[in-house]
């Protein structure tokens, strides 16, 4: 799959999710097999005003690329000098969100309030085209109503300004992730521009993806929730692509990971924060295993990374010897 000038190995993509999609779950993801990773949503007035701990979400290594950087905010003219900063930075890729409804967002005029105002979203889009170089792509959900004809208006307004791809939730801004996912709105986007269309939404299982591929006809598959603390979905994902058997979650390779993610978290927020956040996303990772409820429990109280080495341990001693 092609966006732009970027050619990634596969069509698989990592969706943009606060506080998930950070520097150390991403390289977890691409060693698994995802075609590209997005950071967490990053706020355009944030990097114009110098904010540190926005600055902080823009930590990339060359382990995860390619990488996309996403994008919200309301001035066209702040969005592009975002986008020419972030470019500078070693993104590959600007996404523009126009899918967020969270109140606050939306009650400053960015993310899903911007599918109500084409015409400023035209502004925004065109600004940040000419301020930068690399491909530019747009993240949409079906519009405020169900005919998503604010979908496929807003999707012909991106192509027609030199965007390189759009990807489609098909969930109305109302629903939040409530109810199921149009896939029919994706190909109806896919068949009214002629730019690639990535789809998004109820990907649960890796047989979803081809299932979606097929139903929508859709370039590439965004995959969200169904990642968290389970980056080998994307493994299991390809594999299902390629209608190959869908190879299994080796246990070994579980607890490594774990670990691998723990010494990345610490390495990039320090100890003491890192380890405040490893209390509740250590607990991803053993999603679905026995006796999960008691590791969870006990990461809840780690302070140090020997501490939370020594609970992953003796988590796999236990699931080993049963």
């Amino acid at each position: 799959m092609r966006i732009g000038d970027v050619e990634l190995p596969n069509p698989l993509i990592l969706a943009p999710m606060a506080g998930i999609t950070h520097m150390p779950f991403r390289i977890l993801a691409r060693e698994a097999g995802c075609g590209l990773v997005c950071s967490e949503m990053i706020s355009s007035n944030g990097l114009h005003y110098g904010s540190a701990e926005t600055r902080e979400m823009l930590v990339m290594e060359d382990a995860e690329k390619p990488i996309a950087v996403q994008l919200f905010g309301q001035h066209p003219e702040i969005m592009a000098e975002a986008a020419a900063m972030v470019e500078a930075m070693g993104a590959e890729i600007i996404d523009v969100n126009f899918g967020c409804a969270v109140k606050k967002v939306v009650r400053i005029g960015a993310g899903a309030a911007l599918m109500k105002d084409p015409d400023r979203a035209e502004r925004m889009l065109m600004k940040m085209r000419s301020a930068i170089h690399i491909p530019l792509t747009i993240k949409i959900r079906s519009g405020w109503d169900t005919s998503a004809n604010q979908a496929i208006e807003l999707s012909r307004i991106a192509e027609a300004c030199g965007v390189d791809a759009v990807t489609i939730h098909p969930r109305t801004a109302g629903q939040g992730f409530r109810g199921c996912a149009d896939w029919q709105v994706i190909k109806r986007v896919k068949e009214a521009v002629a730019i690639p269309v990535i789809g998004n939404g109820d990907i649960k299982r890796p047989s979803d993806v081809p299932k979606m591929i097929d139903a929508t006809h859709c370039d590439g598959v965004m995959i969200g929730r169904a990642a968290i603390g389970n980056p080998w979905f994307f493994t299991q994902a390809l594999a299902a692509i390629n209608r190959q058997p869908i190879p299994p979650v080796d246990p070994v390779h579980r607890f490594q990971m774990m670990h691998r993610y723990t010494d990345q978290m610490v390495t990039l927020f320090g100890e003491e924060r890192a380890c405040r956040m490893l209390r509740s996303r250590l607990g991803w990772f053993s999603k679905g295993l026995p006796a999960s409820s008691v590791f969870r429990r006990a990461i809840t109280r780690i302070r140090t990374r020997e501490a939370a080495e020594h609970l992953i341990e003796a988590y796999k001693k236990q699931l080993m010897s049963a």
